[in-house]
């Protein structure tokens, strides 16, 4: 994943965590996959909400879920490491 758009996404996505997720993204593969996994995700999203015939489109909501979750497991893997 390009290192402008991850800086960026790991500023807004718990900035308390900003430093510790950084850290994580270097050392912890499982993490990195899903940081790009949100990425990947967040980006397949925008394109369909794009498309005004996919923007009632249940596959949109499932991707929704799916990002969400990843963000869930995302968040406890930071508490976990930083406690």
């Amino acid at each position: 994943m390009n290192s402008k758009v991850m800086n960026k996404k790991i500023k807004n996505m718990f900035p308390e965590y900003r430093e510790r997720m950084n850290t994580l993204k270097q050392e912890n593969p499982h993490f990195a996959r899903l940081l790009e996994d949100h990425d990947a995700l967040d980006k397949q999203i925008i394109q369909l909400e794009l498309d005004p015939v996919c923007q009632i489109h249940d596959d949109i909501e499932s991707l929704k879920r799916k990002k969400l979750r990843l963000k869930d497991e995302m968040y406890q893997i930071l508490r976990v490491n930083t406690e």
